[in-house]
């Protein structure tokens, strides 16, 4: 895959991201800007670098991070509590600027890229694109739209995270946000306490 820079450098945005969240493990609370290698949509195929991922709203990022896929074909739609008591949350703010490449609208059909890149299940396109744009550019990280809830998410690379952004520390525990039970209910799932 050849990217074309022209095309490329039409599509680079400069992003802030105040105010976006991220939801992680509680056992990480007290590094809420910490990363690890992963399989995820926009990962490094060959383990080369990691990604940090945020989310436009609270909504998405529980859709993101802990419902994704799993009441596909499903008509019960059940949480146990303790699940997301597993969970942290932290507020993200901008050091600086991040400089993103936009894949929201048509950017990866200009750039020639799979759209399966930004929007399918299958994450093997993102991936091939994230190496890419990793090897081949300075650019931050990724733009894009949650293909569960149409809202902005951003995948910072690693090589920016350090020096453009901050986060509340430690991260809240996801239970106490005054706002879940709502979006619980937005996202059509029911929580079962438990004993």
């Amino acid at each position: 895959m050849t990217l074309d820079q022209r095309i490329l450098q039409q599509l680079v945005v400069r992003v802030r991201v105040d105010d976006y969240v991220r939801i992680l493990g509680r056992e990480h609370a007290a590094t809420p800007l910490g990363m690890g290698f992963g399989k995820s949509r926009f990962s490094s195929p060959r383990g080369k670098f990691k990604l940090l991922y945020l989310a436009q709203d609270v909504k998405t990022a529980v859709a993101e991070t802990i419902i994704r896929d799993r009441f596909e074909g499903k008509s019960e739609r059940l949480l146990l509590q303790e699940e997301l008591d597993r969970y942290s949350i932290t507020s993200v703010r901008n050091v600086r600027p991040l400089f993103l490449l936009d894949l929201r609208f048509d950017g990866a059909s200009l750039l020639g890229v799979s759209t399966d890149a930004v929007r399918a299940k299958a994450q093997t396109a993102g991936r091939r694109l994230s190496q890419k744009l990793y090897d081949q550019t300075d650019l931050d990280g990724i733009l894009y739209m949650s293909r569960i809830t149409n809202k902005q998410c951003v995948a910072v690379f690693d090589r920016a995270v350090e020096i453009s952004l901050d986060a509340d520390s430690p991260a809240k525990k996801l239970p106490e946000l005054a706002c879940l039970p709502a979006i619980i209910e937005e996202l059509h799932v029911t929580i079962i306490q438990t004993q």
